[in-house]
C-alpha cells in the first residue's frame, strides 16, 4: 500500500502539470524560469541542506556507492554496444544518453523522499552526486563522439571537467559534504531560509516534468525510443538489483540506490543534445516515454524487492 500510496500522488502532480500546459496555465514565460529555478537553487538547497544537517560516516555506504556506480557502467557498455543498430550519427549519441543519464534530481529524489522519507533522501543525495558525475561524464563523451561536427574546444579534458563540475546539484552536493565532514555551522536564519527554498523544490520539480511532456515523435521512431526507454527503466535498475543480490546487500540498504538507477531519462537530455549538435526531438521524445513507463516500472521494482 506504502508503494501505491507514493508512485499514484507523484504521477497525479506529474499529469496536473500536463493538464496545466494542455489549458496553458502553465506557459513557456514560466515553465523555462521556473525550471532554472528549480535546477540552480531549490534542488541544490534542498540536497546541501539533507547532506550537511546529518553525519556523513552514517549516511554513506561505499558497497553500496560503487554498486550503483557499477551498474551504470556495466548497462553504458551494453547501451553503446546496442547503439550500433541506429544509423544516424547524432542520433546514436543521444540514444546512448537517452538510456543511462537519469532524472535523479527531480525525479529520483522525488520518489525516495515520499517512499523512504527524509533518513532516505539523505543517503540518496550522497548517491546521486557520484552518479551525476558519471551519467553526464558518458553522456557528455556520447555525444561528443557520434557529433559530426564538434567543436575542438569540445574535445578537451577541460570541456568534460567544466560540464561536470558545472553542475548545480552536484557542486551543493560537493559543498554539503565539506561542511558536514568540517563540522560548520550554519546560522540559524540561513538554515531556516534553505528550509524554506528546499520546500518547494521536489512539487515544482513534478509539476515542470508534466509540463515538458510531449509524445509527436514517438509515432516517428518507437522502436528505438522504446528500447531506450526500458534500457533506462528496466535494464539499468535490473542490473542494479542482480549486483545487489551478488554481494549479499539488503533492500534496506540498496533502496535509495535501486530508485536513482530506475529513474526515467533526465530532461536535461535535450539540454545537452542541443548543446553538442544531438538528436533534440529523440532526446524529448525519449524523457517523456521513459517518464510514463516509470510509473509501471517504479511500482513493479519497489515491490519486486519489498
Amino acid at each position: 500500500m506504502n508503494i501505491i500510496n507514493t508512485i499514484i500522488p507523484i504521477f497525479l502532480i506529474i499529469g496536473v502539470g500536463w493538464f496545466a500546459r494542455k489549458k496553458s496555465w502553465m506557459t513557456d514565460t514560466f515553465v523555462n524560469p521556473a525550471n532554472r529555478l528549480v535546477y540552480y537553487l531549490a534542488i541544490p538547497a534542498l540536497i546541501f541542506k539533507a547532506i550537511y544537517s546529518n553525519p556523513l560516516k552514517s549516511n554513506i555506504n561505499v558497497t553500496v556507492l560503487a554498486i550503483t556506480l557499477s551498474s551504470v557502467c556495466i548497462t553504458a557498455f551494453l547501451v553503446w554496444l546496442i547503439s550500433s543498430s541506429v544509423k544516424a550519427r547524432s542520433t546514436r549519441g543521444t540514444f546512448i544518453q537517452s538510456s543511462v543519464h537519469g532524472n535523479l534530481g527531480y525525479f529520483g529524489l522525488a520518489v525516495v523522499f515520499y517512499y523512504l522519507g527524509r533518513e532516505g533522501l539523505v543517503k540518496a543525495s550522497l548517491i546521486a552526486a557520484f552518479m551525476m558525475i558519471v551519467q553526464n561524464f558518458i553522456s557528455v563523451f556520447a555525444l561528443q563522439v557520434y557529433s559530426g561536427d564538434a567543436r575542438e574546444d569540445q574535445r578537451s579534458l577541460w570541456f568534460f571537467a567544466k560540464k561536470i563540475m558545472s553542475n548545480p546539484v552536484i557542486l551543493a552536493a560537493l559543498l554539503g559534504i565539506a561542511f558536514s565532514l568540517t563540522g560548520l555551522k550554519l546560522p540559524s536564519v540561513i538554515s531556516r531560509t534553505l528550509d524554506i527554498i528546499s520546500s518547494f523544490a521536489l512539487p515544482l520539480a513534478l509539476l515542470i516534468i508534466g509540463a515538458t511532456l510531449s509524445f509527436k515523435v514517438i509515432r516517428s521512431r518507437p522502436l528505438h525510443l522504446f528500447a531506450s526507454s526500458v534500457l533506462k527503466a528496466i535494464v539499468l535498475p535490473g542490473m542494479g538489483v542482480f549486483l545487489f543480490r551478488m554481494f549479499d546487500i539488503g533492500p534496506d540498504l540498496f533502496l535509495p540506490g535501486l530508485i536513482l538507477l530506475a529513474a526515467p531519462t533526465a530532461t536535461v537530455a535535450t539540454v545537452m543534445a542541443k548543446e553538442m549538435n544531438g538528436d533534440i526531438e529523440f532526446a524529448g521524445a525519449a524523457v517523456s516515454l521513459s517518464t510514463l513507463l516509470s510509473a509501471v516500472t517504479y511500482t513493479w521494482w519497489l515491490h519486486f524487492v519489498s
